[in-house]
């Protein structure tokens, strides 16, 4: 439902300024040409206007529309920032305002857009459509805000989870100690012991056969 508010605040003060009646030749074309949505053609009217009227408010406002709607964006925001200093009064210069924030907006520049429109309700406070927009981009700002947060925090949880991981794997491929069950070292004591039996019983065999060699040798 916002986006449609403001798509039809936009439409609505676009109109509104491009039937805006003036004695000048090429701006009354460009009006009739706006109108008809021919805006390149609109477009050129209004600069030929410019050519002989360079500070006229309504040729450069109307121009700044007849880029808008061709959705040459950042010329349409040079152009409203060219009128500013020529509205001549505050309702002019809340409409500018506007338009600016609408270019701004539409460029996604959020922060830029949301200045516009503020600019534009300290010259014409009692202005909803300027309202509607300024909210509609005060939230959108905050849903980027929301999701960027959001971003990092998953960002973080991730990084997180990739060095618990790490961990994990480094704790893995550290050697184990080998720990002995009870009948493990029973049966180790037992061969330990059959060992040193054998042992003893070589020993005496050995010593056996010496005595013997010299008992036979004293014989």
């Amino acid at each position: 439902m916002k986006a449609l508010l403001i798509i039809l605040t936009l439409l609505l003060l676009f109109a509104v300024n491009s039937t805006a009646q003036t004695d000048k030749k090429q701006i009354r074309e460009g009006n009739k040409l706006y109108k008809n949505k021919k805006f390149r053609e609109s477009e050129v009217s209004y600069q030929k206007a410019l050519k002989k009227d360079p500070k006229s408010f309504k040729a450069n406002f109307n121009l700044g529309d007849a880029l808008y709607k061709q959705e040459k964006y950042e010329e349409a925001v040079k152009q409203f920032t060219e009128v500013e200093g020529k509205s001549g009064n505050k309702t002019n210069s809340a409409k500018v305002y506007h338009n600016l924030g609408n270019s701004y907006l539409l460029k996604n520049k959020i922060d830029e857009s949301i200045s516009a429109y503020k600019n534009a309700l300290r010259n014409n406070p009692r202005d909803m459509a300027t309202k509607y927009n300024l909210a509609y981009a005060q939230a959108l700002k905050k849903k980027q805000e929301q999701q960027k947060k959001q971003q990092n925090q998953n960002q973080n949880q991730q990084q997180k989870q990739q060095k618990q991981e790490q961990k994990k794997d480094n704790k893995q491929q550290q050697p184990k100690d080998q720990q002995m069950s009870k009948e493990d070292a029973d049966r180790m004591l037992k061969a330990l012991q059959d060992d040193e039996k054998n042992t003893q019983d070589k020993v005496k065999k050995i010593q056996a056969q010496r005595s013997n060699q010299n008992i036979e040798k004293d014989w």
